[in-house]
């Protein structure tokens, strides 16, 4: 019986001139497991647990199954790579030669990963990796070897959780058939160029509101929000934040859009229109709730949840906050 998941990652080597041709390959790949997940424009990421018994094989077999497919149907060379995780699937794959395939077991996780540099790790960009060398961890090794409470503090609750985890060779992400956005924005531009400062935030309330309800309803949450602003001579600014953990509840969106405004400082200044944008959206099912013992943040949530059965009941804008009665949705 199959208790650890199966990830194959398949890279997929095409003309990028021949787009067309990477959704016949995904096709392809479809019919070997329904669950494949996209990742444009060359990749796939393909569950296989459950096909590995359809298919009365092992994990080789259905990678080389996929190889031989590629190249007999559409002369496409594909890279596949197997292992407990999308993160270590990908990994592997990126240290498996050009049309090979391999295979990391679970047993093998640990000491494949340890000598390998921190830059590989999901989600470590050159930003964090030097950052991380300025404290001694090249390796992830090193950074398996990081007490947790170092990596919070250095990095923040969110981020140091998932080095710790990721260096430990754990990938909770889903292999998802129908993959989340990468964003999801709202805009507010005002019938004329706008000076109040009250009006700012009256629009902002609406975007952040407006943006919440949107990613519950598309069960998503975001982990960055940027806001960007248009003055009257066409020019425009724009600010960024990375949440402190990924949400799509409206109050918090609120309070960082608030925020973003006020870096930008803007006295007297005309504004066109707004636009909010949340960022590096993941599945709601793997944002986490700081828990809190502010009754204020039980209330609003609960308020919210009955907000937004009202609104599937009786449409979008059955209830709103306050301040934004008698404005019309744009």
């Amino acid at each position: 019986m199959i208790t650890t998941k199966q990830i194959l990652h398949a890279r997929f080597h095409f003309p990028a001139a021949d787009a067309g041709l990477y959704g016949q390959l995904l096709d392809l790949a479809g019919n070997i497991t329904p669950r494949v997940q996209p990742i444009p424009p060359d990749a796939a990421d393909l569950d296989i647990t459950g096909a590995l018994r359809y298919w009365q094989c092992g994990a080789e077999d259905l990678a080389a199954l996929l190889r031989m497919r590629t190249i007999g149907l559409h002369g496409v060379r594909t890279t596949c790579a197997v292992a407990p995780n999308r993160m270590l699937a990908a990994m592997t794959a990126a240290s498996t030669p050009f049309g090979a395939a391999a295979v990391l077991t679970e047993e093998e996780v640990t000491d494949w990963l340890r000598p390998r540099p921190v830059a590989a790790l999901h989600g470590v960009g050159p930003a964090t990796a030097a950052s991380l060398a300025a404290y001694g961890l090249h390796t992830i090794g090193d950074l398996a070897d990081a007490p947790l409470p170092a990596l919070t503090r250095i990095f923040g609750s969110a981020t140091g959780r998932a080095l710790h985890a990721r260096a430990h060779g754990q990938d909770l992400r889903p292999v998802d058939a129908h993959p989340v956005p990468k964003s999801l924005s709202a805009g507010h531009p005002f019938e004329a160029d706008c000076l109040d400062a009250d009006q700012h935030h009256r629009a902002l309330l609406g975007l952040a509101h407006r943006l919440g309800a949107s990613l519950r309803d598309e069960d998503r949450a975001a982990t960055g929000l940027t806001l960007t602003v248009r003055y009257a001579d066409r020019s425009t600014s724009t600010r960024t934040r990375t949440l402190t953990e990924p949400t799509n509840h409206t109050r918090p969106l609120t309070g960082t859009a608030y925020e973003l405004y006020g870096l930008l400082g803007l006295q007297r200044a005309r504004v066109r229109s707004f636009d909010l944008r949340a960022e590096a959206l993941c599945p709601a099912s793997e944002a986490r709730r700081q828990l809190t013992f502010d009754a204020a943040d039980d209330q609003a949530l609960a308020v919210e949840a009955a907000a937004d059965r009202a609104r599937a009941r009786y449409g979008p804008d059955a209830v709103r906050p306050a301040t934004l009665a008698g404005t019309v949705t744009r």
